[in-house]
């Protein structure tokens, strides 16, 4: 795998429902990236899981070429660019197998989409690393 040549943070939230427990949630989360979950309150009503692992960056790469989806990612990606950060929604109970699976919208995931969002110093290029078209 060719080095990214940029700075780059996943950050992945989801809320919590009350029949949830937030440390299943919490490692649906890392499973995402591959990470063990961060800490998670008793009772919290949302998750958050941030990463500047390049590791966990090129797992998220990977299930994006493996499952064929990177024309996708990259829609979303680039449809939900804002300054440095650009963002999709991936469906909880995927992630809770430790596969990335786009939403279009958040009724797709019924308990409610994982949040990623994507930051970095190079958001285009860290878009075209992450859902390259041509690559692998």
């Amino acid at each position: 795998m060719q080095e990214p040549e940029f700075w780059a943070k996943l950050v992945l939230e989801a809320t919590v429902s009350p029949s949830e427990d937030p440390l299943r949630v919490a490692k649906a989360l890392g499973n995402v990236v591959g990470e063990p979950p961060e800490e998670t309150t008793p009772g919290a009503r949302s998750v958050r899981h941030e990463t500047e692992s390049k590791k966990a960056l090129g797992q998220v790469r990977d299930q994006l070429r493996d499952r064929h989806v990177r024309a996708a990612a990259r829609r979303q990606l680039l449809l939900r660019t804002k300054g440095n950060s650009a963002s999709l929604m991936l469906n909880r109970q995927a992630a809770a197998a430790g596969v990335v699976a786009i939403c279009g919208v958040p009724d797709e995931s019924p308990l409610g989409p994982v949040y990623l969002t994507l930051k970095s110093d190079k958001v285009d290029a860290a878009i075209d690393w992450l859902a390259a078209y041509s690559e692998g």
